[in-house]
């Protein structure tokens, strides 16, 4: 049966075989503190506002990146006593944080900006904090574009917001380099910050979007509809190839990090011995994980025409007949 847990034979072959979330976010932060030296030189020698904001962006860096590794290190424990659906969602503990971070990072880009604008300074060696600026830029783009690659094969949700905060940083950088490429070329010196503005709302944007894809997580999102789809088609050809002796229904589906969740159950003609219809179950499960990566399939097996116990109790309650069971007779009843 294939293992719901590991990227599949084919994804592995995607990336290297190094480079796995907690490395790369060991890379991240390392790169994280080289950027934080380059950026820094580069505001001192500049004086500019935008460079100010980008240094400022790399400790949030820094931070997220030390955050995500604790987090993915937390959710690659296996199950035990207390988890027993293993620490999965961990990652997107990590995936909200970072964009908490992103938010309070252009909040405070803004603030410095528009402080800027209203007392603006002339900008100094311009040249030298340009050439500062591409090299850290260069270093989170390759970096940013490795993770995300890694992020996909290994469904991490840690890795994949580590690597979008790298890429709000390298816009951040690009629109710092046009504001000083303008203000040096025309003199206008509020181009700078009125740059660095516009760089902190985008950001301000992506953390937002970072923060509601995390929350839905954390609130058992149902799986997408594509994979929904996969998971519908494996059970209607099941069914199709029993001529209608078997039915599935009650489908319901949840996503936890880099985990996959679904319950359905499987109903059966009454007749089937037991070990029958528990071969069908394992052959479903295993095309189910087939069809979806990372996924692990809860069947419940049911005599057709039987409703479950969740049911039987709804149809009560729908009757009014819920409230009679276990009730003591009243005097003018039983006495």
């Amino acid at each position: 049966m294939p293992n719901a847990q590991e990227p599949s034979p084919a994804a592995r072959t995607a990336v290297p075989a190094w480079m796995t979330p907690g490395t790369l976010l060991k890379v991240s932060v390392g790169v994280a503190i080289l950027t934080i030296v380059l950026k820094t030189l580069a505001w001192w020698v500049t004086g500019s506002v935008g460079m100010l904001s980008d240094a400022l962006e790399s400790f949030v860096n820094l931070a997220g990146a030390v955050f995500a590794l604790a987090m993915v290190t937390i959710a690659r424990r296996p199950a035990d006593e207390d988890h027993p659906y293993g620490h999965h969602k961990a990652e997107f503990f990590s995936s909200g944080f970072e964009g908490i971070l992103i938010i309070g990072a252009s909040i405070a880009i803004l603030w410095a900006s528009v402080s800027r604008l209203l007392n603006p300074q002339e900008l100094e060696q311009v040249g030298w904090g340009s050439v500062l600026l591409v090299l850290s830029s260069a270093c989170n783009g390759v970096l940013a574009w490795y993770m995300l690659r890694a992020a996909r094969v290994h469904h991490s949700k840690a890795l994949e917001g580590d690597a979008r905060h790298l890429l709000t940083d390298v816009w951040t950088s690009a629109g710092v380099l046009v504001g000083l490429a303008g203000a040096a070329w025309t003199g206008w010196h509020w181009l700078d910050p009125v740059v660095a503005i516009l760089v902190a709302l985008n950001i301000l944007r992506e953390g937002g979007s970072m923060l509601w894809e995390s929350s839905q997580g954390l609130m058992d999102e149902a799986l997408p509809s594509e994979q929904l789809q996969r998971v519908q088609a494996v059970l209607d050809e099941r069914s199709v190839a029993s001529e209608g002796a078997v039915r599935f229904d009650s489908l319901i589906s949840r996503r936890a990090g880099g985990r996959n969740f679904v319950d359905v159950h499987m109903h059966v003609p009454a007749e089937w011995t037991l070990g029958r219809a528990a071969q069908l179950r394992t052959e479903v499960e295993a095309a189910l994980m087939q069809a979806v990566p990372h996924l692990r399939a809860a069947i419940e097996i049911l005599p057709l025409g039987q409703a479950t116990v969740f049911e039987t109790v709804e149809s009560r309650n729908a009757q009014g007949l819920g409230s009679e069971q276990g009730r003591e007779p009243s005097d003018s009843e039983g006495k």
